[in-house]
């Protein structure tokens, strides 16, 4: 009965945020609420269940929310200004460079993991360029898309934040595993590029290039730029990014400081302080708002067991013999489930099942957790129509979205491969 309403509680989730009949978050609170008062709980025990889940997932909340502040204080000041005026100082007119250079932006950009602001600031940077050029603008979306899948695994992504809630895990634990694949993906982007870059140079030849970054910013962004803080500002991001990956303080606690530190730094004066978060405020609200929803969902059906119940019906379905290959084939069709799932959908829905199942056959979790970031929502996110920021990236490049998808699905295909093959020699998922 149990395993039935948590298949329930799943099928009605995932229709009604895929059909937009609910927003995420009212689905994520609501429907385990109403299948909880169906399996006979009290409203006592789902409160219990309620409060135990969202302290599960608060770490994390705190994580994505100061995160997300650190690293759009960072864009603001301008750390990244002095990179993308480099990169195109170095491109000049020579197709190839602006490719590869299109790509090493975007992977540098989008280490705040936040794909509509790399969108912006590499499109805003590099499509003015591709157009005097006459690059294929299909180039420009695909490359984009393909250099923020490695990138997407950072913790603070809004896809790790809801796998490491999902398994009740931290961001060391889930992170730190998968660095070589990202390293291998990092150089599978730079592959394509090169590739794409000599087919434009051969077509396109090499030509002046006349272009400034700094007279294409708009009167409020100059504003809150502080170039005289870059090297303390880059001092700062690089002891954070190290501090991280060695574990040697607490994830959350280590944002919630260097966001404060950050914006006392570049932002003294408290109207300046008020407007970065202001224009902030929106995208950290509603990422956070979801984990915390997210801790209900899991909290219902992990304390009414439900979770329990349904991998217990899944492990009676596969062979012992076949079960080892649960990570490997979740890795390898992550990253098409994007194109059926949405992220909610997915990591709320469809990775505890998962993980779950894998932990009855002996099977680490965690590796349930690396395994789907290689690919769900992060390789697959720009390609996906299924999320918002896929449509900003085609409209920015101003191509079509089934064109965009046509010339570079094989190639995204193609990252999350690379960096399957690169986990499973390196152990972070098992065979």
């Amino acid at each position: 009965m149990l395993a039935l309403l948590g298949f329930a509680t799943i099928g009605i989730f995932l229709t009604l945020i895929i059909t937009k009949r609910l927003s995420v978050i009212t689905a994520l609170v609501l429907v385990p609420l109403a299948m909880g008062l169906l399996a006979g709980f009290s409203p006592k025990e789902l409160g219990e269940m309620i409060l135990a889940g969202i302290k599960q997932v608060a770490p994390t909340g705190i994580l994505l929310m100061f995160a997300v502040l650190y690293f759009a204080t960072m864009l603001d000041a301008g750390l990244f200004d002095p990179i993308i005026s480099g990169i195109i100082r170095y491109v000049k007119g020579d197709p190839l460079k602006v490719i590869v250079g299109t790509a090493i932006l975007t992977m540098i950009v989008h280490l705040d993991g936040d794909g509509t602001a790399t969108f912006m600031i590499v499109m805003s940077a590099f499509l003015p360029i591709y157009k005097q050029l006459k690059i294929n603008r299909l180039i420009l979306s695909g490359i984009v898309a393909l250099g923020v899948g490695p990138l997407h695994l950072v913790p603070w992504s809004g896809t790790s934040a809801r796998a490491i809630s999902t398994l009740k895990t931290d961001a060391t634990q889930l992170f730190n595993p998968n660095i070589p694949a990202i390293i291998a993906g990092i150089g599978w982007v730079l592959f394509v590029a090169y590739w794409f870059g000599q087919k434009e140079r051969k077509r396109l030849g090499i030509t002046n290039l006349d272009y400034a970054h700094q007279e294409n910013l708009t009167e409020q962004q100059q504003q809150l730029r502080r170039p005289k803080l870059f090297w303390l500002n880059a001092v700062l991001t690089i002891g954070l990014i190290v501090t991280l990956m060695k574990g040697w303080v607490p994830t959350p606690a280590l944002f919630i400081v260097a966001s404060a530190v950050a914006l006392l730094i570049n932002y003294p004066k408290l109207p300046d302080q008020q407007k970065v978060l202001r224009a902030h405020g929106n995208n950290i609200f509603m990422v956070s708002s979801m984990i915390f929803a997210a801790g209900v969902f899991s909290g219902i059906l992990t304390g009414s067991k439900m979770i329990d119940a349904m991998a217990t019906s899944l492990v009676s379905l596969i062979p012992e013999q076949h079960a080892g290959w649960l990570p490997t084939l979740t890795a390898i069709t992550s990253m098409p489930a994007s194109l059926l799932f949405t992220p909610d959908a997915y990591y709320f829905g469809v990775v505890p099942i998962l993980s779950q199942t894998a932990t009855q056959f002996g099977i680490d979790p965690l590796e349930i957790g690396r395994a789907a970031l290689l690919g769900q929502m992060t390789v697959g996110f720009p390609v996906s129509p299924l999320t918002a920021s896929t449509f900003l990236l085609v409209g920015l490049a101003e191509v079509d979205l089934g064109d965009h998808q046509k010339f570079i699905l094989k190639w995204a295909f193609g990252t999350t491969l690379v960096m399957t093959v690169a986990a499973l020699l390196t152990g972070s998922i098992h065979l």
